[in-house]
């Protein structure tokens, strides 16, 4: 646990949100992701007291949630509820702060007994209940009344429409602001337009602005560029946890330089070997002699796509086929716009690629950062995603300036996505230092060894 003396003090537009959530109580949040909403929420519920109920994706909970509680309110007791220990978390007299994910509120609305005990519920993106024909949609709305204070969050409220904020809205004031009928709200802010089959619903010029001023006594709001308190580029970290049964595969791996895995047995032949395939294995895959592909797990992939969701346009680097191949299916899956710039794609090709992209016709590149780490210019982007740690400190410096650099007009962040307890944190930090090439290990073995 944190000594209260090493808690950093809050960023001027987090006080200023910190406040504004304990005078208004009920409240949407849509400052621009790395802005630090979540800490001016703990804060908030510092202040306000009682319980809180926070509901976030599941890739997020500990990440996320999680560290932050850790790192700037440290004395809040919580439990983070998954869905084979949700009930003795909620009966947990203990947690003044529980934090599960979307679907608990299916368990909830079975169990309106355990909603009792809350005073306080945080909607973490809450486009998440933007369609109000979902069936977790429907049962927030049932249970949202038990809770007197209410606080919804999200950097991309309406990222398709303008109607995306309508049910959110009604979540948080009860239609009070923009209506109960979904309907009449969709009359009077789009248009329809016949498209051969059907209507689509077109978002009426200058709509937004007098929707915004509806909402402005429950909003607050701070674009990155605006918070000037910020350095330049923001590097974070997000780290995850290894799930019991990888954490014994890493340890057998590290211990005896041997993976059981479905598809047969792994070794390392040497030390540096045995890192490489550490890391690997954090990331979801191991290669044998053969270079054949053995997969073992997928969690890192949701974490980076629930990033990338929250963000405009961001760039993810990549350093393993497997790596490129999940994320791939996961966009797919998503249907979220992407392309993929690595050695297997032409020259000419990369050319269109970064064109599209800087004409905001690309949401996501997955990059490997070799190929992607000189001459090219993606100002477009504002994040940079480390799914997993280059071995060349060269390729990680060169990379991250693809998108701070001249031309580059908004706030910037490096975001580093790292597993506690295995080697990942570790080259992450000789990389911000400076290491220089790090191609072998055995660099880093030497040292901390």
């Amino acid at each position: 646990m944190n000594d209260v003396t090493t808690i950093p003090a809050p960023y001027a537009h987090q006080k200023t949100t910190t406040d504004f959530i304990t005078n208004t109580k009920t409240c949407l949040i849509t400052s621009d992701p790395g802005t630090g909403k979540t800490r001016a929420v703990l804060d908030a519920h510092a202040i306000l007291g009682g319980k809180t109920l926070v509901l976030a994706p599941l890739s997020i909970l500990e990440a996320a949630w999680g560290e932050d509680i850790h790192k700037f309110q440290p004395k809040i007791k919580y439990g983070v509820a998954y869905a084979k220990n949700r009930k003795q978390v909620f009966e947990d007299n203990e947690n003044e702060m529980v934090v599960t994910n979307f679907e608990a509120v299916n368990f909830l609305q079975k169990n309106t007994q355990y909603c009792k005990q809350f005073d306080t519920i945080v909607i973490d993106e809450f486009t998440a209940f933007k369609n109000r024909e979902a069936k977790r949609s429907k049962n927030l709305k049932k249970i949202i009344s038990y809770f007197t204070n209410r606080i919804a969050m999200s950097g991309t409220p309406n990222s398709n429409t303008i109607l995306d904020i309508w049910h959110p809205a009604l979540l948080i004031d009860d239609g009070k602001r923009l209506g109960t009928r979904f309907y009449a709200f969709r009359h009077q802010v789009c248009t329809p337009k016949f498209n051969g089959f059907a209507n689509e619903w077109i978002d009426k010029p200058g709509i937004e602005e007098a929707v915004a001023d509806k909402l402005s006594d429950i909003s607050i709001r701070f674009a990155l560029s605006d918070c000037i308190d910020l350095p330049d580029n923001i590097v974070r970290t997000v780290n995850t946890k290894l799930t019991p049964n990888i954490q014994k595969q890493y340890k057998t791996l590290a211990d005896e330089s041997v993976l059981y895995t479905k598809s047969g047995t792994v070794n390392a032949v040497n030390a540096a070997a045995r890192v490489k395939k550490l890391l690997q294995l954090v990331t979801g895959a191991v290669y044998d002699e053969d270079g054949v592909v053995q997969f073992v797990h997928q969690e890192r992939y949701d974490i980076v796509m629930t990033l990338v969701n929250q963000r405009a346009h961001s760039l993810v680097a990549f350093n393993w086929k497997h790596e490129r191949d999940a994320l791939i299916e996961l966009a797919n899956k998503e249907g979220i716009t992407y392309d993929v710039i690595d050695g297997t794609v032409p020259a000419e090709r990369r050319k269109d690629i970064v064109a599209r992209y800087q004409a905001g016709q690309i949401k996501v590149l997955f990059c490997h950062p070799q190929s992607a780490s000189h001459g090219l210019t993606l100002t477009r982007a504002s994040t940079v995603i480390w799914c997993s740690p280059t071995y060349n400190a060269e390729h990680y410096q060169q990379f991250n300036q693809r998108i701070y650099r001249a031309g580059q007009t908004q706030k910037t962040e490096t975001i580093l996505i790292q597993a506690r307890g295995t080697w990942e944190p570790e080259v992450y930090k000789k990389l911000n230092t400076k290491l220089g090439r790090m191609e072998n290990l055995l660099h880093i073995l030497k040292e901390i060894s």
